[in-house]
């Protein structure tokens, strides 16, 4: 990371504070005016359980006190946590106008160990009842008020989809039917059959989602439902769906119906699919058809609180799945394209690795030639560490400045995992396997550290930046200059064009740069960074500043 000034550190506490509540001045007017483009969007992705506790009353639920291993457990993170950091402008400072929450329906209620130490279902992926929120995380006025003060933002909500696995079988919780589930074969990975047919690990039943035939409920759920007071209801919302629909009452249509209500009921944005290839691919069609129906109906419903037309969103998580094998995914035996059944976005885990191997210029090229070609019309969503990667790009936090350049200004969505902002760590002594990279996310530091608050204010202001101009990830990339390195974004979509210069690398001091033939000469522009403001003069523009990157808008 490159030294700062003291003039630099200095307008780090001018504008954060010692608490770290002010906002960064940028011109977010601009907001206002700008559509937002899913296909640039820029994605917070967190663990409910690990981002902030805004309710200690729900802490332990269902009995569970058994002494689980480091960062195994519930940590007391919920929903009312990430909406205080929505209503504080948290969101807004670092450009975020996506959040993806890890799953938040109700977990099995006992712990397992899969030989990492005692777990419990902190993360979201272990379900056990689809249509119950579960009250570690929130309840559903505790969601509809997410919802609500995320909209109110301009933030969209993106939830985890989670079909083809139940949570592990434990004394609290039984194994669901066998028309429902498969155990036992492990999943080898080593062709379709044995990636879609199999259990993803021991003890982790696997839904038989290629199943067309009907089954009754399991007794367990009823039994819950009717203990709880709702049985009527759901039968009669069960029976309202497959009437509706025609469907078999075969299991992924359950699960279907019930992942969907949640877009019925809150006007959720979008679904992040967990485990997508682990399926036959028109589970995932079928998944995407029924949250268009149901995104439809919650507009008709809620005219006033509409954000925009643009349709329900879906992102797919094909793990391995890379930008470089265009829309298809290869099983060895067989190719699936997700992006022609039920998918808009697929995460792309070459990404980071693509960023530790190209410079700029490679990175960005590569990028936005894919998107305007073989994936013109979907996207990619970027990331530079993730809950379940344990190959993070910058695994001990010494490259937080590269990272936001990189991760912020590639063509395609971005997703800044929960603490890149802030260098979270994610070598925690004592932790096994993943539970390393879910540490909570480090508020203290924020408040406190001035390191952590240079690297913050950075990348709030490309965060900023990203957001206010759908240029940055949809447009077209452009190189104007390789030395000093600048380079054009353009983006049209209807009557709306967005042109953006900007360039990396740059000398410190007076810089004069070429804007290509994006802007005319006489055209005033602001350097966002900064906030100084200048005027294009044969074809160029001078900045002068201790800073080695500029962001160009026409102001």
């Amino acid at each position: 990371m490159k030294k700062y000034t003291f003039l630099f550190l200095s307008l780090v506490y001018l504008i954060m504070g010692c608490s770290g509540s002010k906002s960064v001045t940028m011109n977010n007017e601009n907001t206002s005016k700008t559509p937002f483009v899913w296909e640039g969007a820029n994605v917070y992705f967190l663990l409910t359980d690990r981002f902030y506790n805004g309710d200690t009353s729900n802490d332990v639920n269902f009995n569970r006190t058994k002494t689980p291993g480091k960062l195994r457990g519930f940590e007391g993170g919920d929903i009312i946590g990430i909406t205080k950091k929505i209503e504080s402008g948290y969101f807004e400072k670092l450009g975020i106008n996506a959040i993806w929450l890890t799953p938040i329906v109700e977990q099995i209620h006992d712990g397992v160990d899969e030989g990492t130490g005692l777990s419990y279902g902190f993360h979201g992926y272990w379900a056990k009842d689809w249509t119950a929120l579960d009250p570690n995380f929130g309840t559903k006025e505790d969601l509809a008020n997410l919802v609500k003060k995320a909209h109110e933002k301009g933030i969209r909500i993106v939830l985890d989809g989670v079909i083809n696995h139940t949570g592990p079988v434990t004394p609290e919780d039984p194994v669901w039917p066998s028309d429902w589930v498969r155990t036992g074969v492990v999943c080898d990975y080593k062709s379709f059959e044995n990636t879609t047919m199999c259990t993803l690990v021991e003890n982790l039943p696997d839904v038989k989602t290629e199943s067309t035939q009907n089954v009754e409920l399991p007794p367990f759920l009823i039994e819950k439902w009717k203990k709880e007071g709702r049985y009527e209801k759901e039968i009669a919302s069960l029976d309202e769906f497959f009437k509706r629909t025609g469907y078999p009452r075969s299991p992924k249509y359950y699960i279907i119906k019930w992942l969907t209500d949640y877009i019925l009921e809150f006007g959720i944005d979008g679904y992040r699919g967990d485990t997508v290839k682990h399926t036959d691919e028109n589970v995932w069609a079928d998944f995407k058809k029924e949250c268009e129906y149901a995104f439809e109906t919650w507009k008709k419903h809620h005219p006033l609180q509409v954000l925009d037309q643009n349709p329900f969103y879906t992102i797919a998580e094909v793990y391995g799945y890379g930008i470089s094998g265009g829309q298809d995914y290869d099983f060895g035996d067989r190719k699936v394209n997700y992006f022609q059944n039920g998918f808009n976005s697929m995460i792309n885990f070459e990404f980071k690795w693509n960023a530790a191997q190209s410079d700029y210029e490679g990175l960005f090229s590569k990028y936005s030639n894919a998107l305007n070609n073989d994936l013109k019309g979907y996207s990619v969503l970027n990331y530079m560490s993730s809950h379940d990667d344990g190959q993070p790009f910058d695994a001990n936090r010494v490259k937080s400045i590269e990272t936001a350049n990189k991760l912020l200004l590639s063509p395609g969505m971005s997703q800044v995992y929960y603490g890149d902002e802030s260098a979270r760590s994610l070598v925690v002594e004592g932790t096994q396997g993943d539970a390393t990279l879910r540490s909570n996310m480090n508020w203290d530091d924020i408040q406190n550290n001035p390191e952590t608050q240079k690297t913050l204010l950075h990348w709030q202001k490309l965060g900023q930046f990203r957001r206010n101009h759908p240029a940055v990830g949809a447009g077209v990339h452009k190189l104007i200059n390789p030395y000093p390195y600048t380079f054009s974004r353009t983006f049209t979509q209807g009557t709306f064009t967005d042109k953006v210069v900007m360039g990396l690398d740059l000398p410190k001091g007076k810089k004069e740069l070429p804007v290509g033939d994006v802007f005319p000469n006489g055209t005033k522009l602001k350097d966002t960074y900064s906030g100084q403001k200048t005027e294009v003069i044969d074809g160029k523009v001078i900045i002068d500043n201790d800073f080695d990157i500029v962001l160009l808008e026409k102001i």
